[in-house]
């Protein structure tokens, strides 16, 4: 009976079990005593802010059917069937299979006014495709009203009490998707949700944050390697460490093939003249975006992964070479330097990267692999080992992962321990730090 529901129907139903979230609760019925300031209240939102919108997965037409990335609660299906760890993970997913973790997180409850920070499990990105592809395209401004409208009348006191900047959400797209000024008429690319004084207040875990905006934070792009407990985590740190680098220089991403001057453009010129020393990996038209296999293995051959800014200026290809253990090479300090502060300490960035700036590429003439190959190959060793080091920061572990793996803080945690700090800090400071 099962195949006459559409797949996506189906995946509503699993997932809707997941609503009710397991509170942190002894089996002798008192409360985790390491829960002390990190209390989360997950809010209940109406099913239209969230399962609802996995039913129009496929309806769409300008964008892709993103129905296949729905399954393992976001993560996608696996990338063979013997996969144990890797899946065909979709970015913009991460709202979703954040929120399968939050109703794992440990100090879960009921109470709102007991809660250090509440969670609210509104998935804006998937909700923005009406207005960036679908009918909603003029009305942009009004992305994110129906939410603060429910948030108003629906139990008011919760938001009230701290004039909503204990609130937090994840925002699985670059900030520039949701930053339309509201008064633009006829409207641009983008929805104006963060532009909103509504919001505010509310910290946004987002995939590519403005320099500006306080309420941004930039959380790591999800990999497609998503291990569920210790051991396959050390057997790949074992792979990488053991992994011979044959190639200097590796760029793997599209665009650079017009004649108009850019760091693209500059890369892809000294790789076809220097092809001893660098290798390239085509996924122009997004084809290596579910096929990690296509990229990872080279990246595993490379000692240097070039990561020029694109559309925007950050890469998940960035996260993918840390993954690889190959040395990311960056041409902007907004490519990452000034973005994922909780995951990646900003001032440790010439520990394990390397920075050139493009300007002396595309104007100087610089040549990359020249910057690249003096640099001390011992101090590239160290550069290695700090990466390894970091790998557990920037993935995202399986829900369900053993206690083991558990212990070693990843994306998810060190992203709601930063939510946690950042809210105890606009406390201690009083409520002149309101907008």
């Amino acid at each position: 009976m099962a195949s006459f529901f559409p797949f996506s129907f189906l995946l509503v139903i699993s997932l809707s079990l997941l609503l009710f979230p397991n509170f942190a609760v002894a089996e002798d019925g008192s409360e985790n005593p390491g829960c002390d300031g990190r209390w989360i209240h997950v809010r209940r939102l109406p099913s239209r802010f969230n399962l609802d919108l996995l039913r129009n997965c496929s309806e769409y037409p300008i964008y892709d059917d993103f129905c296949p990335y729905i399954a393992n609660h976001g993560l996608g299906q696996k990338t063979h069937n013997r996969s144990r760890s890797w899946y065909r993970t979709d970015s913009h997913m991460l709202e979703l299979f954040f929120h399968r973790r939050v109703l794992e997180y440990p100090c879960l409850t009921p109470d709102p006014d007991r809660a250090d920070a509440v969670f609210l499990p509104y998935y804006a990105g998937l909700d923005a495709l009406s207005y960036l592809y679908g009918p909603d395209v003029n009305s942009s401004a009004d992305h994110g009203l129906q939410l603060f409208d429910f948030l108003q009348s629906d139990s008011p006191q919760i938001w009230d009490r701290r004039s909503g900047y204990d609130h937090f959400l994840v925002m699985a797209r670059p900030a520039w998707d949701f930053s339309q000024p509201l008064e633009y008429d006829p409207p641009i690319w983008g929805t104006s949700f963060l532009q909103l004084p509504e919001f505010f207040n509310v910290t946004a875990l987002i995939l590519e944050s403005r320099p500006w905006p306080w309420q941004e934070q930039a959380i790591p792009y999800p990999t497609s390697f998503h291990p569920a407990n210790l051991a396959r985590f050390e057997q790949w740190l074992a792979r990488v460490r053991r992994s011979r680098r044959t190639t200097l220089m590796l760029f793997a991403g599209g665009g650079g093939t017009a004649s108009a001057p850019n760091v693209r453009h500059s890369i892809r010129n000294e790789c076809e003249n220097r092809t001893s020393l660098c290798d390239i990996v085509e996924c122009s038209n997004a084809v290596c975006e579910h096929d990690p296999i296509r990229y990872m293995r080279p990246m595993l051959r490379a000692s240097f992964c070039l990561q020029p800014p694109g559309d925007t200026p950050t890469r998940r290809s960035t996260f993918d070479s840390i993954l690889a253990g190959c040395i990311p090479v960056f041409f902007e300090e907004l490519s990452a330097r000034k973005q994922y502060g909780w995951h990646l300490p900003a001032a440790e960035y010439s520990d394990f990267s390397v920075y050139i700036p493009k300007e002396e590429v595309v104007s100087n003439g610089l040549k990359i692999a020249d910057v690249l190959l003096g640099i001390p190959r011992a101090k590239v060793r160290r550069m290695r080992e700090r990466l390894l080091e970091l790998m557990p920061h920037i993935i995202y572990r399986r829900h369900r992962s053993s206690a083991g793996l558990m212990a070693k803080k990843d994306a998810f945690d060190l992203a709601v321990d930063g939510v946690l700090e950042r809210v105890k800090r606009r406390l201690a400071g009083g409520n002149e730090l309101i907008r």
